[in-house]
């Protein structure tokens, strides 16, 4: 049986990730996702298992030492990982997988997964973004400015990815993705 193709997501925060995300797995009922770890209290509607599975500080230390990540760093305060094992097995099953991960989870897969469909999301321009992130209603003024801060040097990153997709259309790029991920399948059927 082929083995599914490992699919990263990454971008600022409030760049549209997640809605990207949501698009392109009600299209493909054949993607599936990765619930990751966290250490941030559930935003409002969230549900633990299906957002995210919410963990103490201490959980999340011992997982880390356990090696149960494929991936995992510290955002705004946070821990974020992607737990190694149901990912593996999704891509040993022949599924695609999807993770929506920061940059510096996204660096740890290009080093564990060379062949990753590796994505970047850039934002229209700077002031949409810092737009985006202020209309989510869901960070104080200084969450804001550290994701700002870190938008920086995340955008000066994009160039590390094998594609970039400015997300100033929902339809458009989520086509452009669609194309990415045709592209890369029939790169692997002739492999």
């Amino acid at each position: 049986m082929p083995t599914g193709k490992l699919i990263v997501l990454t971008g600022p925060s409030g760049v549209g990730k997640g809605t990207l995300l949501r698009s392109l797995l009600q299209r493909h009922r054949d993607l599936r996702v990765s619930t990751s770890v966290t250490t941030r209290s559930p935003r409002p509607g969230e549900v633990d298992g299906r957002d995210y599975y919410f963990a103490d500080r201490q959980q999340f230390t011992r997982m880390v030492a356990e090696n149960q990540f494929l991936e995992w760093a510290e955002f705004a305060g946070n821990c974020y990982g992607t737990p190694r094992q149901p990912v593996e097995e999704m891509l040993q099953s022949g599924n695609s997988v999807i993770l929506e991960i920061e940059l510096e989870g996204a660096r740890q897969i290009q080093q564990n997964f060379p062949d990753a469909v590796r994505i970047f999301i850039l934002p229209p321009s700077w002031e949409a973004l810092e737009q985006r992130l202020r209309g989510r209603g869901q960070d104080d003024d200084r969450a804001i400015s550290q994701r700002l801060a870190r938008a920086k040097e995340e955008i000066a990153a994009a160039q590390e990815f094998s594609y970039q997709v400015t997300n100033d259309n929902l339809e458009r790029a989520v086509a452009e993705i669609e194309s990415i991920l045709t592209m890369a399948n029939s790169n692997t059927a002739r492999s």
